[in-house]
């Protein structure tokens, strides 16, 4: 019989269990393992990525670039010289060539209204009635004071005239002559505070007919025929019971940068600066009025100055407070090289235009002169009559093939201005 050894026999539970990873441990070999897959396949996606980019610049035999498979479908404009003007865009507003706020002088009942809300009315014209008659009563009682105190320096001036024929024959004494004098002096200064008073009572009585002072378009009544009106010295304490704007003819006011303001000047010396008003977005055309004002100072908390221009609008067709579209034109660049917005196209560091020519694409880089939101002036290698495009950029590499889109083309000419403030000068 076999005795078995103190190991063989001593319990197992004391024995060391084999040494695991805590779960902080997996959590944190998992990330490594999720790290490293995401940088393996950051560098796949550039290497996919390069050789693209490798593959459509690198040189083909002929020594160009950009080999495609199939052409570019563009569409294009001509390069065209001409003068180009050099404008600004604005939004300008409508203003009333003269506001007038119609308020009664003298107070009382409105009797009657002459006319009709929104009607146009000329100077002079009847617009109300206030009850005249006591303005009236009160111009016959200052009337009739005026004849009683006439009538006594009458009788005073004939007593003078006695006292001294008395005084010549030593019949009367100085001191009656002077006396009598001194009356006929204070019945002098009645008579014409009497007169006084009744030019004033008889004004009272004109103000009780309201007309109009100005060519105008009346706005809305507020204060309707049986009110009464009351007035305190030669204020009312009423609203205004009408307001008419002078609107034949009518300002345009809008504002241009102080930048502007040494080109303003010089076309100013030049033969006169105009404004292009454009309502052909309310259903409206243009026309082209001179600019009769130039603000003298510069608004500093916006840097701009205001102008203005005067317009028949003999039609009513413009109304103060109304918004409209704006272009001054400021200068010209004389024989400019244009080429239509559209074919401009902005590069890391320049801007650029696609030309075409054996049914390659070339790009040209150019040096904005200015935009006006359809033409754009450019320095740059281009002629007139070059193939430039306009659409389709995106799919154009510099050196590849372009198929042209036969259809409806841009054109570089003049064309009527866009809405909106879009015309920068560039350098």
């Amino acid at each position: 019989m076999t005795i078995a050894s103190k190991e063989e026999t001593a319990p197992r539970h004391w024995q060391r269990a084999p040494k695991r990873n805590s779960p902080v441990q997996q959590i944190s070999r998992l990330t490594r393992k999720l790290g490293m897959g995401k940088i393996l396949a950051g560098g796949a996606l550039l290497l996919v990525l390069g050789g693209f980019w490798y593959y459509n610049h690198q040189p083909s035999s002929d020594g160009r670039r950009g080999a495609r498979l199939t052409a570019a479908p563009v569409r294009v404009a001509k390069v065209v010289q001409r003068d180009m003007p050099v404008i600004e865009r604005t939004i300008g507003t409508v203003v009333a060539f003269d506001t007038v706020q119609v308020t009664p002088q003298v107070q009382g009942r409105v009797q009657e209204a002459f006319f009709k809300e929104g009607q146009m009315v000329k100077k002079g014209d009847l617009l109300f009635q206030i009850d005249p008659r006591p303005f009236q009563a009160a111009l016959g009682q200052v009337r009739g004071q005026l004849a009683k105190d006439q009538a006594a320096l009458d009788g005073a001036r004939r007593d003078l005239k006695r006292f001294q024929a008395l005084m010549a024959v030593n019949a009367e004494s100085q001191q009656v002559v002077d006396d009598q004098m001194a009356t006929v002096a204070a019945d002098e200064g009645t008579v014409e505070a009497d007169k006084a008073n009744v030019q004033t009572a008889a004004l009272n009585v004109e103000y009780t007919q309201i007309r109009s002072p100005v060519d105008g378009k009346t706005g809305p009544i507020t204060v309707m025929p049986g009110n009464i009106i009351s007035v305190t010295g030669t204020t009312a304490t009423v609203n205004p019971l009408v307001t008419i704007s002078q609107i034949q003819p009518i300002k345009i006011s809008f504002v241009l940068p102080q930048t502007e303001l040494p080109r303003i000047q010089l076309r100013q010396k030049a033969g006169g600066l105009t404004a292009t008003v454009d309502q052909s977005d309310v259903g409206g055309g243009s026309f082209t009025v001179p600019v009769d004002f130039v603000s003298n100072a510069v608004n500093n908390a916006t840097g701009t100055i205001e102008l203005r221009a005067t317009y028949p609008n003999t039609d009513a067709a413009l109304v103060p407070g109304q918004l409209v579209n704006v272009v001054v034109e400021l200068s010209d660049i004389p024989k400019a090289i244009v080429v239509p917005h559209d074919a401009l196209t902005a590069g890391p560091d320049s801007q650029y235009v696609y030309t075409v020519s054996g049914g390659k694409a070339r790009q040209v880089p150019v040096n904005v002169l200015f935009d006006d939101n359809n033409n754009v002036a450019v320095q740059g290698d281009l002629r007139p009559g070059d193939d430039v495009v306009v659409d389709g950029q995106l799919e154009v590499v510099p050196g590849g093939a372009v198929e042209i889109v036969r259809g409806e083309q841009a054109s570089s000419q003049p064309s009527a201005p866009r809405k909106g403030r879009g015309a920068k000068r560039k350098s």
